[in-house]
């Protein structure tokens, strides 16, 4: 718990009022807090007493907190609900970075913007609603108009990553925590029991032969098993790739932490001027955590492009751990490399054999006119099985057709005619 200087208490602070408002806060930041655990904190301050402001935090904590990814959510929203003098001051320099002079310039701490939106909603909450009327047994009604919510939707899933304003990104970052990407089970040389299986499990069947005397009573029966694919995404955090790389780790994030998709396991890693292996970090449950995380640990964010060195480490250190079982790997990069193309063409041609599918997202195909001039581009594209766009939401949710279907090479066929055209 950070410390902060004493406040001085009014004489009726209306304590229990308080609480009930910081819980609401709390929930709107994503704890899962009903009006049972709010009593219980009330009850809980009420036997605590106010000795010390350590003791008061330590009880709402006790009563709020049931997950250690929800300690760094009440953390700060505590701070900027009961400690800070300035908070609604704080939060609106966090929702609008634009304004200075509020506080010192920093970056937001994790979960801090969340904290910030969900108390900011509840000041304003007590606003009146527009449409609100009355009904004719004299109870109040609220009337939304949502004719233009899906066209909305519909627009935001088709626009650019970098042409979204910061409302914009934030809708779509809860568009992308909602994406799914199913994939299909393999068939394993492995069998199982099965009761309908087609093929008789001699093994079985005389193990229980064994405990009859040697008598066979009835045949065991097996049949084949299936197993589930790794997914393992590589993506480029140089400057020209900053603002998609984002937004792709949000959605590579809510896959890691969905359960019933399907994949094994998920892994994670970032290239700009060296590999950083970030898997560890996208199992946090909480998104902003997680990504705070993964920043800290790779150095070179919007740095320059070593494509061919990063996928040679790759390939050095972590394929055979990481794409066995065939996996399916997803390549995230403009394809625009300072090194040499004859090691590039070589390192993405031993990743292409070590995988059982290997996509490259681009977010360059955004363009009409897109052509693979570049000596990156050209080297790696005979190498890979898909080549898709990778600009917006739509392109993402695609992603799962490409999965699935062996024969979706995306715009790989248009653009090899065009490499092998005069």
């Amino acid at each position: 718990m950070a410390r902060y200087a004493d406040l001085a208490l009014p004489e009726d602070g209306k304590l229990a009022h308080n609480i009930l408002w910081f819980a609401r806060a709390l929930r709107k930041a994503g704890l899962p807090i009903g009006p049972g655990r709010v009593v219980d904190a009330v009850r809980a301050v009420e036997a605590a007493g106010f000795t010390e402001r350590r003791d008061f935090y330590w009880t709402l904590h006790a009563c709020f907190v049931s997950r250690p990814e929800h300690r760094t959510i009440f953390q700060q929203v505590f701070r900027l609900y009961w400690r800070d003098p300035r908070y609604m001051e704080h939060m609106m320099s966090l929702m609008l970075p634009a304004i200075r002079g509020v506080q010192e310039d920093r970056a937001a701490e994790a979960a801090e913007k969340r904290a910030a939106e969900a108390l900011l909603d509840g000041a304003m909450g007590d606003l009146p609603e527009p449409d609100a009327g009355r009904d004719e047994t004299g109870e109040e009604q609220i009337e939304i108009d949502a004719s233009m919510t899906m066209s909305r939707e519909e627009r935001l899933r088709t626009l650019d990553f970098e042409q979204m304003s910061l409302d914009e990104v934030a809708e779509a970052k809860r568009m992308l925590a909602r994406l799914s990407l199913p994939v299909k089970p393999l068939p394993s040389r492995r069998s199982g029991a099965d009761a309908l299986g087609r093929a008789i499990d001699a093994r079985r069947t005389l193990r229980a032969a064994m405990r009859r005397g040697g008598e066979i009573a009835e045949l065991a029966r097996k049949s084949p098993r299936t197993r589930w694919p790794n997914l393992v995404v590589l993506c480029d955090i140089s400057g020209s790739m900053s603002q998609y790389s984002r937004m792709v780790l949000h959605f590579l994030h809510a896959v890691a932490n969905r359960k019933g998709q399907g994949w094994a396991r998920v892994h994670g890693f970032t290239f700009g001027t060296r590999l950083t292996n970030i898997t560890r970090h996208l199992r946090a449950r909480d998104v902003d955590q997680a990504l705070k995380a993964a920043g800290a640990e790779a150095q070179d964010w919007s740095g320059g492009t070593r494509i061919g060195a990063s996928l040679h480490a790759f390939n050095r250190d972590w394929s055979r751990r990481v794409l066995g079982q065939g996996a399916v790997v997803l390549l995230i990069t403009d394809g625009l490399d300072r090194d040499d193309a004859g090691l590039l063409e070589k390192e993405i041609e031993r990743l292409h054999l070590s995988c059982r599918r290997l996509i490259w997202l681009n977010p360059l195909l955004r363009w009409d006119g897109f052509a693979p001039r570049a000596g990156g581009i050209r080297a790696m594209l005979p190498h890979v099985d898909a080549f898709r766009a990778g600009h917006s939401i739509a392109t993402l949710e695609a992603l799962a057709q490409a999965i699935s279907d062996p024969s979706d090479g995306g715009e790989k066929a248009r653009l090899l005619r065009q490499l092998a055209a005069p």
